[in-house]
């Protein structure tokens, strides 16, 4: 079978709706699909997209060559608190380093404040009497005779899974190892998460956060993953089984349960990558993601084809907006900035009268109360249903039946009377709000890196991205839109255009002036090695490449900014060009260089990956020529509150060339693109739709 012929599956499992898509080769999708995700099970909504994709294209599963999944289970867990109960080992003497966090409330002055709740209560956080150096040298032994007690503590604190978070493990890292090895030996049932694998870097907090919140999901995720392969390889699939990760590459099964919290955000790092190969392919340079699903909208600033990114997130913060307020996580992260804004957010009024939206959702479970599943509070999508943009009988495939009267008399029940508006206008409201939030987040992410929205692309897909993304547009200063074919499985069809990769962090301060090359050039042999291990497991013989960088700051800064290293070992002759690389880089997010200051490197990196086949950039679009629609909608228009006509139309019906004046709704089988009075849209030479605002203002 050649590359062109070779079938993938890929299924991401969300909190509302599980999308599908089988390709054939690296471009042709065959089929795609949503089904409602199935909570109790996940497997079972995702066999049911697999099912549809497999009857529409004619063919079976054990054709499959390539299998990539990512799901929000991981996610899911953490949030809602439903991982293992979970015991600490830290070294004698700091028992409390949760406690103590980073030494600062996250909001000084609120007498009410809420601290994050970190999963590990202090009567389950035991020590044991060992100590290694900064340097790595053993200070003081591991205690073996402690370990027996240790075992009974552990016994007695009813404690499923074990995080071992020993001081400066990072730097040498056989303590952890034997008293994991011990443990395993004495307890085979427990799950034992060990920090010098999940996050081998310097900060002890943040080290023990991520540790514990890897125990905390591995038992879940190890039987959720078992059960999701063998549902799928009795139904005749035989090729190895990938897992999307959050920094945006692919690991198998086995790495993944080694390291389920690499899997956090895994289903919005497949949205980036969509974007980042559109982008590519487009000859974009600045670039918005604009992801909205059913539970939340995710927005990514991409640069050169490349999704900004970060090594550390929070999860589940306490006061959502406010940093400092959830569990720190650092892992290899697609940086992205996520809200309850999504089409299950549920709108009502506040005990002050005030019209709110999310982040509360109705999710897949009872769902929008147009889908006569049990809802009874309105959401998103009853009011995108009551102001004309959703017709219902082209949503979902016609897999859902939609009640427009249901969604109209739910909001004029719960907003429209308490407000004395009638059910339009409280649905008028509610989408306000919710596109002004989701334009809010996009700009406070863009001014936190430093960056403009304004002269940025925004791509949209998702379910709901396209509904939302002129009204998002133009309350963020965005002016063009690109919309991609297939877009409501957007994030499933990034997870094809993933590599096999595997990063490793690993923290050896030195000072840039005085680096021991010898150590760092070993270093780095043993962690490419290590990633290497990794990757093979997934991509075979395939060819693999090598990205390394440091994280380098001034002495005594308390921060690091990534800086890339050539790809070779290092000799005496780099360190001038690395000053010269940080300067600039510092001084691009800091305005300048400070001068006389000596550079210090934290942490290195090794990143390796399988490498992305070339992108074919778009060939130019044919002349533009307007299409005057056979078909109408009334609508309420977003730009102006009038009841208008829009043109109605069905995707696949446009052809590369053609244009059509908003307002317009543009149908396709997983969502609709409203096209509002202030844009218009075109078909580029690939399927791409792309939507322009007239910049006079006034209807296009």
């Amino acid at each position: 079978m050649t590359a062109n012929d070779m079938l993938r599956l890929a299924i991401d499992i969300g909190g509302t709706f599980t999308d599908t898509v089988l390709v054939r080769g690296d471009e042709e999708i065959l089929a795609s699909t949503k089904t409602l995700t199935t909570h109790a099970n996940p497997a079972d909504g995702a066999m049911e997209g697999a099912a549809r994709v497999m009857a529409q294209s004619g063919r079976s599963l054990d054709e499959i060559s390539g299998f990539i999944h990512g799901t929000t289970l991981a996610t899911n867990a953490l949030i809602e608190r439903r991982g293992a109960v979970v015991a600490t080992i830290t070294t004698e003497g700091f028992r409390d380093i949760l406690e103590i966090a980073y030494e600062r409330r996250y909001s000084q002055y609120d007498i009410n404040l809420e601290k994050p709740d970190l999963l590990v209560p202090r009567e389950r956080a035991l020590t044991i009497r060992e100590r290694m150096s900064a340097e790595g040298n053993v200070l003081i032994a591991l205690d073996d005779s402690a370990i027996n007690a240790l075992l009974a503590d552990i016994d007695a604190s009813g404690a499923d899974a074990v995080a071992v978070c020993l001081i400066h493990s990072y730097a040498n890292p056989e303590h952890e190892r034997r008293l994991r090895d011990v443990l395993s030996a004495k307890r085979p049932d427990l799950t034992i998460s060990i920090s010098s694998d999940v996050s081998p870097e310097a900060r002890e907090f943040d080290r023990l956060c991520t540790t514990i919140a890897n125990a905390y999901i591995q038992p879940l995720m190890e039987s959720y993953l078992d059960r999701f392969a063998a549902r799928f390889a009795a139904e005749g699939v035989t090729c190895p089984i990938l897992m999307m990760t959050a920094g945006g590459g692919m690991c198998t099964i086995q790495t993944a349960v080694r390291f389920p919290i690499r899997l956090v955000e895994s289903g919005p790092a497949g949205g980036a990558i969509l974007a980042a190969r559109i982008a590519a392919r487009s000859g974009l340079e600045s670039v918005l993601s604009f992801d909205v699903g059913g539970t939340t909208a995710k927005l990514c600033l991409i640069d050169n084809a490349r999704p900004q990114t970060s090594r550390q997130f929070e999860i589940a913060r306490a006061a959502r907006f406010i940093k400092g307020s959830g569990m720190p996580v650092r892992i290899p992260v697609i940086e992205m900035i996520e809200i309850g804004a999504g089409g299950g957010s549920i709108a009502g009024v506040d005990r002050l009268g005030r019209l709110t939206v999310g982040p509360r959702s109705a999710g897949s479970e009872p769902g929008p109360v147009a889908f006569n599943r049990g809802g009874s509070e309105p959401t998103v999508t009853d009011s995108d249903i009551t102001l004309g943009y959703i017709v219902p009988e082209t949503f979902a495939e016609g897999h859902i039946s939609i009640d427009p009267t249901a969604a109209k008399q739910a909001l004029t029940r719960v907003i429209g009377t308490p407000l004395d508006v009638d059910g339009t206008g409280a649905a008028d409201g509610v989408s306000r709000i919710v596109d002004e939030s989701m334009a809010s987040a996009g700009r406070m992410h863009a001014v936190e890196s430093g960056k403009d929205l304004g002269s940025r692309t925004m791509i949209a897909f998702g379910g709901n991205g396209p509904l939302h993304a002129t009204r998002v547009a133009r309350s963020a200063g965005v002016s063009r839109i690109v919309i991609p074919p297939n877009p409501g499985v957007g994030s499933a069809v990034g997870f094809l255009y993933a590599p096999v990769s595997f990063e490793i962090v690993r923290s050896r301060f030195s000072m840039l002036d005085s680096l021991d090359l010898n150590g760092i050039n070993t270093l780095f042999d043993d962690m490419i090695s290590e990633a290497k291990d990794v990757v093979t497991q997934g991509a075979g013989d395939r060819t693999m490449q090598t990205r390394r960088s440091a994280f380098m700051r001034y002495n005594g800064q308390g921060h690091e900014i990534e800086i890339p290293l050539p790809n070779r070992p290092l000799a005496s002759g780099d360190i001038q060009p690395l000053t010269m690389a940080f300067e600039a880089e510092y001084g691009k997010q800091f305005s300048r260089p400070v001068p006389g200051m000596q550079i210090e490197i934290l942490n290195w990196s090794v990143q390796v990956a399988t490498p992305n086949g070339e992108i074919p950039k778009v060939p130019e679009t044919p002349k533009l020529s307007t299409l005057t629609p056979a078909e109408t909608r009334l609508i309420l228009c977003d730009v102006d509150g009038t009841k208008k006509e829009a043109a109605f139309i069905a995707r696949d019906r446009l052809h590369p060339g053609q244009r059509i004046a908003g307002p317009a709704l543009i149908t396709e089988p997983q969502t609709t693109t409203l096209v509002s009075a202030d844009f218009s849209a075109h078909v580029d030479s690939i399927g791409n739709l792309v939507l322009i605002q007239d910049q006079k203002g006034g209807a296009a």
